[in-house]
């Protein structure tokens, strides 16, 4: 699982806590006693892959540290429409202040982890991994991407400083691939990998002779794909990219291609349906 540091993941927690508090819940605080203890349940509307389970139990630890979740299912399970996904229990206040951050969490990594089961779930059978890219909410990457390995996939790079991917602008900007591949081994004093993007077979066989670490084919055909793998003949691993839809996921893991860059993981998310119903009756 993607590693996330506590004080980040209490960062972006505070945040979206201030964000939708401010100075406080006025309506929470002119109705619920100061007493009141009150139990809900958090109930799968839709079906899906439940992810985020930890960071709502951290959003309510934030607001109070009374407050105590119960998961009856695990992050990284399947759940069809009305499954009780777990019990939150404390001072009625503090959860309805955290109910809607938490819930927000909650849906979205779900969502995001269902989305990225169903991609993998279509080029079963073949050798190909689905990856997530950057296309993420700003200041939400690392939660995004652990959505996506809770739903099955793997992570490509976590941002622009854990590997070098060399892309067609900058490609423009050096004027060639052989130049941009070697300002790159001549500067970057860590050598990390080198990815390179190729857009035909030309540049494919300039990069596969620059001994670059991985190739990115960028919008290619499915036939120029199965060319790219049949000469590359596994002496490199190849990533297939660009429009990447669940109509032509399996075709394109069927070229043989090693792995599958799908945009759509996060950036066009549908949010898993689910509702925290809480109890008529105060404890």
């Amino acid at each position: 699982m993607i590693d996330i540091d506590k004080d980040y993941l209490n960062k972006i927690i505070k945040q979206a806590l201030d964000e939708d508090i401010g100075d406080g819940d006025v309506t929470t605080n002119c109705i619920i006693p100061e007493t009141a203890i009150i139990k809900g349940k958090f109930i799968a509307k839709e079906s899906g892959v439940i992810a985020g389970l930890k960071v709502v139990e951290q959003t309510f630890f934030q607001i109070d540290s009374r407050i105590h979740l119960t998961e009856n299912v695990s992050d990284g399970e399947k759940v069809e429409k009305g499954v009780d996904i777990g019990t939150v229990e404390g001072p009625g206040k503090a959860i309805l202040c955290g109910e809607r951050v938490a819930l927000n969490f909650l849906q979205r990594m779900s969502g995001i982890a269902t989305i990225t089961s169903r991609f993998v779930d279509a080029v079963q059978g073949t050798s190909a991994i689905i990856l997530d890219t950057r296309k993420t909410v700003p200041g939400l990457r690392l939660l995004d991407k652990w959505a996506v390995k809770v739903g099955g996939g793997q992570n490509h790079r976590i941002g622009l400083y854990d590997m070098v991917l060399i892309k067609d602008n900058h490609i423009t900007a050096a004027g060639g691939i052989t130049q941009a591949i070697e300002r790159v081994r001549d500067r970057d004093e860590r050598k990390r990998k080198i990815e390179v993007e190729v857009k035909n077979l030309d540049e494919l066989r300039d990069a596969l002779e620059l001994k670059v670490d991985q190739i990115m084919l960028d919008n290619m055909t499915l036939e120029e794909m199965e060319k790219a793998v049949a000469f590359t003949a596994r002496r490199i691993p190849l990533e297939a990219s660009g429009n990447v839809n669940f109509e032509n996921v399996a075709s394109i893991a069927q070229t043989g291609v090693d792995s599958i860059s799908v945009g759509m993981l996060t950036h066009s998310v549908k949010a898993l349906d689910i509702s925290l119903l809480l109890s008529q009756e105060f404890i």
